[in-house]
């Protein structure tokens, strides 16, 4: 049959698929740890979609519901598709929270001169160049601000790792290795 003469749907878009959505980057049965900072961002996305984009877009297509011949509607149609993405978000971020295991770093009391989760790390390469990473959830993740997921190949690295030690992992260039300077936890904002 003709293409022209089927009805083309989002095929996809209201289930919830096989579950990779749910932990992208988590090993299976494994918590996903978060710092404070990152748990209340995931939770003001998701009160802001519950409380106040939601319901608009709800009011939008009721609206558009009520003008009649909902089959050329824009708002009705784009309404629709908005909904389901903005469900899908909100069934995503209750997953993440139900998974969530809250650990501040700032609280940490025993092994302080020693990498974990949560720690600041600063770095000398191999060109003498210093870098400082913080260790974070997985869904705090932001190369560009230095946050390093903690199951990344560096952060699996460095993990135990104290001051002065020497690291080597498989970053996407090839091995590298790195001389830890400096380890600290401080609270990490949001």
């Amino acid at each position: 049959m003709n293409k022209a003469f089927t009805r083309e749907t989002d095929d996809g878009d209201d289930d919830d698929g096989d579950g990779a959505e749910t932990s992208p980057g988590l090993p299976h049965g494994v918590r996903n740890y978060i710092t404070p900072g990152g748990c209340a961002r995931i939770k003001d996305e998701l009160e802001q979609l519950l409380r106040v984009e939601r319901p608009r877009i709800v009011e939008v297509v009721h609206w558009a519901a009520s003008n009649g011949d909902r089959s050329e509607n824009g708002d009705y149609i784009y309404g629709k598709k908005r909904l389901r993405e903005i469900d899908r978000r909100i069934r995503f971020l209750t997953r993440r929270l139900d998974l969530a295991e809250v650990v501040d770093p700032a609280a940490r009391r025993e092994s302080r001169d020693q990498v974990f989760f949560g720690a600041t790390v600063t770095l000398c390469d191999e060109r003498g160049e210093e870098q400082t990473y913080r260790i974070v959830g997985v869904d705090e993740t932001d190369f560009a601000r230095g946050r390093i997921s903690w199951i990344s190949p560096l952060a699996r690295a460095l993990t135990r790792a104290r001051e002065g030690d020497r690291v080597r992992f498989q970053s996407p260039s090839g091995w590298r290795e790195v001389e830890v300077v400096g380890v600290e936890y401080v609270a990490i904002e949001p």
